[in-house]
């Protein structure tokens, strides 16, 4: 059987890139979407390594003190440590970043580094989060085939903070349809509050944006407020 390796990860996405690419490796490969899925694997198994693609949970000292655990982070750390990287990295203007595979610890995204690769930032939040999960397993591979020791962080350390849903109103302080577009596209994704304006009683939710030439165009969803 070998070694025995865990994905823990939230989205569907997630589940159909673990059942695509764990079955051209070696050992036992085994995928949870939530705390518990993950408590009872671990209840049963001795994993060599956990994987954690894309999880919104703390993991306990209890976890990370049982296997090697490694998370996938959308900045080069220490710059972005913090949450909702994809989002913060393009209301601040990056049109590319790396996918940091970090050996996780107690502190928020301060583990030493395995590896690193480049990662665009076109298209949607949903295009951009599969096409992270596809480079995950990418760095997974590698890892696990050359056994990678981790490297401590360099630099002095830029935290973002984790986006609120009221943060999805489209500021009116943006002065360019490239702005705009980009606050649209970079909520544009499965389980996220999506950019929105108000306007009197009622709410316009937009997604599926594009910008061709000088025109932006995209679905706008119109529903009552919310008292």
């Amino acid at each position: 059987m070998g070694a025995i390796y865990v994905v823990a990860a939230v989205g569907s996405w997630n589940k159909d890139i673990f059942v695509a690419n764990s079955k051209k490796l070696e050992g036992l490969w085994l995928f949870c979407s939530t705390p518990n899925e993950l408590n009872l694997l671990l209840k049963n198994n001795e994993p060599k390594y956990i994987f954690f693609p894309h999880w919104r949970w703390v993991v306990p000292e209890s976890v990370l003190n049982k296997s090697e655990c490694v998370c996938f982070h959308m900045t080069d750390v220490p710059y972005g440590r913090g949450g909702s990287p994809l989002q913060n990295l393009i209301v601040r203007g990056h049109k590319e970043t790396v996918l940091t595979a970090l050996k996780m610890e107690k502190g928020l995204d301060t583990g030493p580094v395995y590896l690193k690769k480049k990662l665009s930032l076109d298209g949607s939040a949903a295009e951009i989060y599969k096409r992270a999960s596809s480079l995950t397993w990418e760095l997974i591979k590698e890892l696990i085939q050359n056994k990678y020791k981790p490297t401590p962080q360099t630099g002095k350390p830029y935290l973002f903070k984790r986006r609120k849903p009221e943060e999805s109103m489209i500021p009116l302080s943006l002065t360019t349809l490239e702005q705009i577009y980009d606050y649209i596209r970079m909520l544009d994704a499965p389980d996220y509050p999506e950019a929105f304006l108000d306007i009197g009683n009622y709410r316009l939710t937009f997604n599926s944006a594009e910008l061709i030439g000088r025109e932006l165009m995209a679905k706008v969803r119109i529903s009552i407020k919310d008292e």
